[in-house]
């Protein structure tokens, strides 16, 4: 007999290992054509069909031969053993190539997670499966004989409150840091003058006047420093997604030796720096400021510019917005390479910058700027209570 690492105040008794089909019964009901189809989605149980994204079409005459599942009970497909067993959300029906199972005096939150372990996909239920490659299928009636723990269903509620409060936690940090993400996109594309227009559709109350423009080089510097004797050793790299990083931490190595590095532009801290190789979230190359607080050197392939006169963060976050898109396009190229965008140096300085007073660039940047940081807060949270989830679940089971 043997107990977990870590249990809840007043409870003693050792854990059981239990066979899976003396835990859990299966059953086969159909001829209920009244409940409504459901959809199984991995990793997150059953939805209605109705509201499924994958609007799978069905006849539903046939209703009458789909079995029906209650909600909690678990569910497995032959061919779907990789996930483990999936747990229904719902009363419903589902198709007939499903498995359905029932416990009695069961917290179905308790073993589900582990249902979806490692542990138990790979050591326990791997064993049971046959065929191969995509012909691969379970062998139920083997897969009832796997030994599964079993405690007390006091426990087994205490445990399943837990890992619920827990994914609670973590579903209500996501959200919230989706809402602020969507703000975040809505207030960048209102913060800041539409093409032809002089102000912006929301602005902070006090602030009437007209906006300026000022062009890239009224305000900003290129710079042409180059790296000597190898002074500064840190090749940075500037990714659309997370800014500007170490080269070393964006492809896990440095793939420029050191002794290569003579003849890169200097990236002082707080340089801005255009990419400009494409993508998907950056259809004309990224911009982004260096918050690492270091210095370092960038390819020359790259343009850097060293602002004055300009609210650092106002001007980040501007080119966060697709607003000055429109230029690049009008005067640069991105079919000469598929993969990089192509604008001289010389006209990329010539770019309009839309030009408020500085204190309300100040504003602007500084509320953008509390957006990023309650976005931040929000995703490591979810990763503090994920990293929770996953220790407390190594070590609450035997």
């Amino acid at each position: 007999m043997e107990k977990p690492k870590i249990r809840f105040k007043g409870y003693q008794e050792d854990w059981e290992q239990r066979k899976l089909g003396d835990v859990f019964q299966e059953y086969s009901e159909k001829k209920h054509p009244e409940l409504p189809a459901l959809t199984i989605i991995q990793g997150a149980g059953t939805v209605l069909r109705e509201e499924s994204e994958r609007k799978l079409q069905y006849d539903k005459s046939s209703l009458a031969g789909y079995k029906m599942v209650r909600e909690d009970d678990f569910i497995v497909h032959l061919r779907s053993f990789e996930g483990g067993l999936e747990k229904s959300n719902h009363n419903g029906l589902i198709s007939p190539a499903y498995h359905t199972f029932h416990g009695d005096e069961v917290d179905s939150r308790f073993y589900y997670p582990y249902f979806r372990s490692y542990e138990f996909i790979k050591h326990k239920l791997v064993p049971h499966v046959y065929g191969i490659r995509d012909g691969r299928s379970i062998d139920i009636d083997g897969m009832k004989t796997i030994e599964i723990p079993w405690t007390s269903y006091e426990e087994q509620k205490k445990i399943g409150d837990y890992i619920e409060s827990l994914d609670t936690l973590i579903t209500l940090h996501q959200r919230k840091c989706e809402e602020i993400k969507t703000l975040k996109k809505y207030m960048l594309q209102k913060m800041f003058p539409q093409n032809g227009q002089s102000v912006p559709q929301i602005r902070f109350s006090g602030f009437t006047e007209d906006w300026e423009q000022r062009k890239l080089n009224e305000i900003a510097d290129k710079v042409s420093e180059k790296n000597k004797n190898n002074e500064f050793s840190e090749p940075f790299t500037n990714s659309a997604e997370q800014g500007i990083i170490s080269q070393k931490d964006y492809f896990d190595r440095e793939i420029v030796n050191n002794e290569n590095l003579n003849g890169y532009y200097i990236v002082r801290n707080d340089d801005f720096i255009y990419n400009p190789r494409i993508s998907v979230t950056a259809p004309v190359g990224p911009i982004n400021r260096n918050r690492l607080g270091r210095n370092g050197v960038m390819s020359p392939l790259y343009t850097v510019f060293r602002t004055h006169d300009i609210d650092n963060l106002y001007l980040e976050f501007y080119f966060k917005t697709t607003k000055w898109h429109r230029f690049m396009k009008l005067n640069g190229d991105s079919g000469a390479r598929f993969d990089r965008f192509t604008i001289s140096s010389t006209q990329f300085m010539e770019m309009p910058i839309p030009y408020p007073t500085l204190e309300e660039q100040q504003k602007i940047g500084e509320y953008f700027d509390s957006l990023d940081h309650l976005i931040t807060l929000h995703q490591q949270k979810c990763d503090e209570l994920r990293n929770i989830k996953k220790f407390m679940l190594q070590n609450m089971f035997i």
